[in-house]
């Protein structure tokens, strides 16, 4: 287990089938008649302003219309197209601030956007495809390693073998799927969704996943890039922030994100050990998944603190009506000062200093308050895993403070190296985002690769 400084915890009250039914889908699929209704809303609009803020580019009027015509393939193909993981992002992509937020129809009499989300979710589940959407081109014999079998790799993966190549991708973990498998809240993606949408990518062919393989530990840069005609760094972002605080590393402090991957990989959420009160430190989607899930599985108080306002939070209203929904208690305008211990050496609560905001500058008031608590679970940000860029060549790497410098076509200062998603500078840490770059990456490699070797004959 990845969460072993909480062993000594009781477990949940109620029995893994009762705790899994507060697991279930947070935001239900839409029936037939609900699509059906739901994509009559849509206006169709030209040059439709949902299409334009998408990251990945997809048509959103041209899928709707599809489901309105009852084209349900024809909406999933247009989908996938721009996104091979439109299923995975219909359930986590933050529509509220994206798609969802432009649509004309917030300003009409209705000030209701069309359920872009779970019209895209309605599509890619219910088509009914013979083959694989997508054929390989002709093969060019060329041969990309891609590391990290996340949104960004896994994207970049197929595209690449849509494209003629052959992949090898490198993954660290047992399973692939990257934060979708591992980082997501379980009622977000239910139902082993992310494997299932990992298995149906791969029926492309032409993709050969190798797992347990880490770079910087088993998997050196150096070797890929001499054995590899090119080379795709989706490596997310593995390391968690620190507090800086003295006690860090008592039991019953942790990472949020080691206890997020647990529960979603448990096969009895009533093993899992539970703190009667808990403390979340963070103001992320993370953040909001901690608090609701540790909730959900029985914590009798958890309190998510905040050292700004709730308007700064970078988690989203519908995030933070989520929390409330869940009985989440908020604090915010207050920074950890101090990690509090028991007799024995266990967390026992957390000191804060009370802050406001001064000319826009952050400031201690020097006021302060304890919240008591059995376990804390930070979620404040992660950052690059400095060993997996520790090899003589991997660290010759240009970095944008802890990310990998890229080019605008994702080419990295080491000629034939290439990265995108959260790894690297432009762009948001979204499913969506580190899709496209996956994408973007794929073809400036394919371009790269061929003219080399147009220009070598």
């Amino acid at each position: 287990m990845m969460i072993e400084s909480l062993n000594y915890m009781p477990h949940p009250k109620e029995a893994n089938a009762q705790l899994a039914s507060h697991f279930t889908d947070l935001a239900p699929a839409l029936n037939a008649r609900q699509a059906a209704i739901e994509s009559a809303r849509c206006l169709y609009c030209y040059d439709a302003p949902c299409t334009r803020i998408c990251p990945t580019g997809i048509d959103v009027a041209s899928f709707i219309r599809n489901i309105h015509d009852e084209n349900i393939n024809g909406a999933a193909t247009g989908i996938l197209k721009q996104n091979i993981l439109g299923g995975s992002c219909a359930r986590v992509c933050p529509t509220e601030i994206l798609c969802e937020d432009a649509c004309v129809r917030n300003h009409d009499a209705e000030g209701q956007p069309v359920k872009i989300g779970l019209l895209q979710r309605y599509a890619v589940d219910n088509m009914a495809l013979t083959a694989h959407p997508f054929a390989r081109a002709a093969s060019t014999g060329k041969t990309i390693a891609v590391v990290g079998a996340g949104p960004a790799g896994l994207s970049c993966a197929h595209r690449l073998a849509m494209l003629g190549n052959d992949v090898v991708v490198f993954e660290a973990q047992e399973k692939s799927g990257g934060l979708n498998e591992y980082g997501i809240a379980k009622y977000k993606l239910t139902d082993n969704f992310a494997q299932k949408e990992v298995n149906f990518l791969l029926e492309i062919g032409g993709i050969e996943i190798r797992h347990g393989q880490k770079l910087g530990a088993n998997l050196q840069l150096k070797d890929l890039h001499a054995q590899y005609d090119a080379v795709f760094l989706g490596l997310g972002l593995g390391a968690s922030k620190q507090l800086g605080l003295t006690g860090e590393d008592a039991p019953g402090l942790l990472a949020a994100v080691d206890y997020i991957a647990e529960l979603r990989q448990a096969s009895d959420l009533a093993a899992l050990p539970l703190p009667s009160r808990a403390i979340v430190i963070g103001a992320g989607n993370t953040a909001i998944d901690m608090a609701v899930q540790i909730q959900r599985l029985g914590a009798e108080e958890v309190t998510l603190v905040y050292r700004r306002g709730f308007e700064a939070m970078s988690a989203t209203e519908h995030e933070q009506h989520i929390a409330k929904d869940n009985q989440v208690r908020m604090r915010t305008w207050a920074q950890p000062q101090q990690v509090l211990l028991d007799d024995a050496g266990r967390v026992r609560g957390m000191r804060f200093e009370r802050t406001t905001d001064l000319g826009g500058r952050l400031t201690g008031t020097g006021e302060t308050f304890e919240i008591a608590a059995d376990a804390i679970f930070k979620a404040i940000g992660q950052g690059m895993d400095v060993a997996s860029i520790s090899d003589p060549l991997a660290s010759t790497l240009k970095r944008d403070g802890d990310k990998i410098h890229v080019d605008d076509q994702f080419r990295t200062v080491l000629p034939k190296i290439y990265a995108g998603g959260d790894c690297v500078a432009p762009g948001q840490d979204l499913t969506v985002q580190a899709v496209q770059h996956g994408k973007l990456a794929a073809h400036a490699i394919h371009s790269d690769i061929n003219l080399t070797k147009m220009e070598a004959a």
